[in-house]
């Protein structure tokens, strides 16, 4: 049977099956023929993010509470108009310390840190006249007064140093000989007593600082060694806090060697003079060439005025060779109580000298 005309076009034969496509079901309920399918394609790479770790906070301790303290309260100026003010004003206005002021606290706060066990500053300079015995004193007296005692100038001279000459003496006229010889009476520990050094040793009064004098027999042959020197270090430490030894001038001596090996912090002093600044030159480089570098680099370098105007232009010099070699320079006032080399007394000192010794051994503190 014929399909009818297209009754729009006429003698078209309309082909009433409707064309196949994928999934349609074709005329006269025939079964579905399915269309080709389409070619499988990759699925899009994935982005994975790694999961974040979780940070685990530390748990808190009593040193970080601690840690996170306020620093105190500075409290009122003690010196200068400041402190003038609050006293004329009863204390209604209260002015705080002015920079001066604040350095100076800040200088006392180092110089009475705490020490991990005793420690040995040693000041060197092998020329006669350099400011060592001068220094040890100054240096011992401004740790005593701010620490509050145990601390020893000692005079390590391997026959007979000056130390003793300018100190306060005491009712004896002992020294590191007769310690030396004594020294088994301080080997036991547990009967041992710091008391018994009195008679060893001369107290230097409100410097709160002990004074150990080399021999001063002009009649002895007794001489100091590295072995003797170690002996009384060992001993002495024990009882001690802090020890500041002077040396004699040579460089070659055994007990010289042996206090340099000993130092926990070494000074190297010098006038502002050519001679005593190229002897302490000599000494830096010689202990660099034994392969002492590591103290040179942390040493202190005290320069002292040997008159009221010393030459600018070498206080210039020294500043630029030593701020190469050592960790700090220093400078220190030409004193009148210092001129004539009798005792050297702390009270006696201008405020200026104070003031620069406390920088001085504050920047000693540091290094220990």
């Amino acid at each position: 049977m014929s399909e009818p005309a297209d009754p729009i076009w006429p003698g078209v034969t309309a082909d009433t099956t409707p064309p196949a496509s994928n999934g349609a079901t074709p005329a006269n309920g025939a079964t579905p023929i399915p269309g080709p399918r389409p070619a499988p394609t990759d699925p899009p790479p994935r982005t994975v993010t790694p999961p974040r770790p979780e940070s685990v906070s530390p748990v808190p301790t009593l040193d970080d509470l601690l840690a996170d303290r306020p620093a105190p309260p500075t409290g009122p100026a003690k010196t200068g108009w400041r402190a003038a003010v609050g006293r004329a004003t009863g204390g209604l206005i209260a002015p705080g310390p002015g920079p001066a002021e604040l350095n100076h606290r800040l200088a006392v706060q180092s110089v009475q840190r705490s020490l991990r066990g005793p420690k040995t500053v040693v000041i060197v300079n092998p020329k006669g006249g350099a400011h060592k015995t001068t220094a040890t004193l100054l240096l011992s007296a401004t740790f005593g007064v701010h620490r509050g005692g145990y601390v020893l100038a000692w005079d390590n001279n391997e026959t007979r140093g000056t130390l003793g000459w300018r100190a306060t003496p005491a009712r004896h006229t002992n020294t590191a000989v007769d310690l030396l010889r004594d020294l088994h009476r301080f080997d036991e520990i547990r009967s041992a007593r710091v008391g018994d050094l009195d008679n060893y040793v001369r107290s230097q009064g409100d410097s709160q600082f002990d004074v150990l004098a080399s021999d001063e027999d002009s009649a002895s042959a007794a001489s100091i060694d590295d072995a003797a020197f170690n002996r009384m270090h060992r001993t002495l430490s024990r009882f001690y806090r802090i020890l500041c030894i002077d040396t004699g001038n040579n460089m070659r001596a055994s007990n010289w060697q042996a206090a340099v090996d000993a130092a926990d912090q070494l000074v190297i002093v010098s006038t502002i003079r050519e001679d005593t600044s190229q002897s302490a030159a000599w000494l830096a480089d010689a202990l660099r060439a034994t392969g002492r570098e590591t103290l040179v680099e942390n040493a202190v370098t005290v320069l002292a005025a040997p008159t009221r105007t010393p030459d600018a232009a070498l206080r210039d010099r020294l500043h630029r060779h030593f701020g190469k070699l050592t960790r700090a320079v220093l400078d220190v006032p030409h004193d009148p109580a210092l001129v004539a080399g009798g005792p050297v007394a702390y009270d006696a000192l201008t405020p200026a000298s104070r003031a620069a010794w406390l920088q001085v051994t504050a920047a000693v503190a540091d290094g220990l």
